[in-house]
C-alpha cells in the first residue's frame, strides 16, 4: 500500500477551477435582478376606456391613422400604480388590435384632473373614478327617487376640488316641479337642463359635451343610463328601475366605461359610472371649494388667517362684502351656496 507523503512531487496535487464548484439552481429562475427598467422607446399611446377584471380597454389613435380598441393588461412595474378609466398609457406588445392579442401598459401619463370619493368622510382610501374629465354632469330626478340637496352638494364639492365644471341635468320633471330644489343652487353659475318622459334636450346636452371628456354621475335610478342610451345610440347601458318600497334605484351600471359622442362632426366622450348612494369627501382640500368662487375668493384675500367664511366667522371680509353689497344682487346666493358646500365638507 502507497501513502502520499509531503514529499512527493507538488504536481500530483489535484487541480479545481470555477467550473468544479456545483450552485444549486434558484427556484425563482436565474435572471438577475435589477431596478433598471426598459424604456420602452416604441410603445404606442392610447387613452384607457374602461377596466373589467384586469383588463383595459384601450383607444389607439396614431395621429388619426387606424384607429382601433384594443384589449391590454397592466405590466408589472405598474403593480402598485392604478389605472383607470381616461388615462393616457403607453402600450408594447401586440397593439394590432386584432381578436386575441393582448398588450401591455408600460406607462401611465400625467393626468390633468382626478375625481375622486372616499366610502365615507374619515376614510382615507380614496376611489378613483375617472382621470382627464374636464367636466362633470350631475343627474337627479324631480321624484322618484327624490332630489337630494346633501348628494349634490357633494358632487358639487368633488367637482371643484379636481378642477372640473360641473353641469346638471334634471330628469322626470313631468312627475314634479324641480323649481323650488334648483332655487338652492342659485347662487351657483352652472347649466342645468331639464328632461321629462316626453321630452329630452338631447341637442343642447350634446352641444355641451362634444370637445369633451364628461363624467355623468348620479344616484341609482335617476335615469343617468336612460340618457346616456339616448345621447350614444348602441350604447346599451343597462336601465333600473326604482324599488316601489324603499324609494331606492338599483344599481345597474356595473363599471365605469367611455362612450364617444358625435354631433355634427365634433366628438366628446361620455363617462358613464355606476350609481351611487353615497359620496365621500374625505380626499377633499378646503381651499378648492373656495376657489370655484372666484368672485369670492379675491374679496376672502382680505379675511383674518384661518377664517372659515361661515356664518359665525368673526371679521369675515365675505360677510361683510355680501352685508354691504358690493356683490351684486347674486352676491348674497352665492354667499349661501358657498357656505352650504363648506358646512357640507366640514360634515
Amino acid at each position: 500500500m502507497t501513502w502520499w507523503s509531503a514529499d512527493d512531487d507538488e504536481d500530483d496535487e489535484p487541480e479545481f477551477d470555477e467550473s468544479d464548484v456545483r450552485v444549486r439552481p434558484s427556484r425563482r429562475g436565474s435572471r438577475p435582478r435589477t431596478k433598471t427598467r426598459p424604456e420602452h422607446a416604441d410603445a404606442v399611446e392610447g387613452t384607457v376606456l374602461g377596466v373589467d377584471r384586469g383588463r383595459y380597454a384601450v383607444l389607439v389613435d396614431e395621429g388619426g391613422r387606424d384607429e382601433r380598441e384594443i384589449t391590454a393588461a397592466r405590466a408589472s412595474e405598474l403593480r402598485r400604480k392604478s389605472v383607470v378609466t381616461g388615462d393616457h398609457v403607453d402600450l408594447v406588445g401586440d397593439v394590432s388590435g386584432e381578436p386575441g392579442s393582448l398588450s401591455r401598459i408600460v406607462r401611465v401619463g400625467e393626468r390633468t384632473t382626478l375625481l375622486r370619493r372616499s366610502a365615507d368622510d374619515t376614510d382615507e382610501v380614496e376611489r378613483v373614478i375617472v382621470a382627464n374629465a374636464d367636466q362633470m354632469l350631475i343627474v337627479v330626478a324631480a321624484a322618484n327617487p327624490e332630489p337630494r340637496i346633501r348628494l349634490l352638494d357633494r358632487y358639487l364639492v368633488a367637482a371643484y376640488d379636481a378642477g372640473i365644471r360641473p353641469l346638471l341635468c334634471v330628469t322626470k320633471t313631468d312627475l314634479a316641479d324641480p323649481t323650488e330644489f334648483l332655487d338652492n343652487f342659485a347662487g351657483l353659475e352652472f347649466p342645468v337642463f331639464r328632461s321629462s318622459a316626453e321630452s329630452m334636450p338631447l341637442d343642447e346636452i350634446a352641444d355641451a359635451l362634444v370637445g369633451h371628456r364628461t363624467v355623468f354621475v348620479g344616484h341609482s335610478g335617476v335615469g343617468k343610463s336612460t340618457l346616456v342610451n339616448a345621447l350614444v345610440p348602441g350604447a346599451d347601458r343597462a336601465i333600473g328601475r326604482v324599488n316601489v318600497v324603499t324609494g331606492r334605484g338599483r344599481h345597474t351600471s356595473s363599471s365605469t366605461v367611455s362612450l364617444r359622442i358625435e354631433r355634427d362632426g365634433r366628438t366628446g366622450w361620455a363617462v358613464d359610472t355606476p350609481g351611487v348612494r353615497s359620496f365621500g369627501l374625505g380626499h377633499v382640500d378646503r381651499a378648492n371649494i373656495l376657489g370655484a368662487f372666484t368672485d369670492l375668493a379675491r374679496v376672502a384675500e382680505d379675511c383674518p388667517r384661518g377664517c372659515t367664511h361661515l356664518p359665525d366667522a368673526p371679521d369675515c371680509a365675505i360677510v361683510e362684502a355680501v352685508e354691504a353689497g358690493e356683490l351684486g344682487e347674486t352676491g348674497q346666493a352665492r354667499l349661501d351656496s358657498l357656505q352650504r358646500l363648506l358646512t357640507t365638507f366640514a360634515g
